[in-house]
């Protein structure tokens, strides 16, 4: 499972993101695709919203504002930071760990 489906799969349905969602005018699971792929392209060379926004279609403007409503950049470098955090060099079963505690989820 790549990274973009495990942290989608921890996004769909989860209170939060519907909330958002809710308060952005977007459709939930437009907003759980719009967290899992920014999540994926943090780790990315380039600017993060304009690829999220390609990956998904939402306009970079409601892209921001979804980085924002999670944390902003300093959200989405401290997940970065925390990848691999047991040093297998694997960094998607970390990120997959990190999402599901993100969205209360294990």
């Amino acid at each position: 499972m790549g990274l973009f489906d495990s942290i989608l799969g921890h996004a769909t349905n989860h209170p939060t993101v519907t909330n958002m969602a809710e308060k952005l005018g977007i459709d939930p699971a437009l907003a759980a695709k719009a967290v899992a792929a920014l999540g994926e392209a943090h780790q990315m060379e380039g600017d993060t919203v304009e690829l999220a926004s390609a990956k998904t279609g939402v306009s970079t403007d409601i892209m921001s504002q979804i980085k924002d409503a999670i944390g902003g950049d300093g959200s989405l470098t401290e997940f970065a930071n925390m990848i691999d955090r047991d040093g297998d060099g694997n960094p998607l079963n970390d990120i997959a760990d990190m999402a599901s505690k993100f969205f209360g989820k294990k």
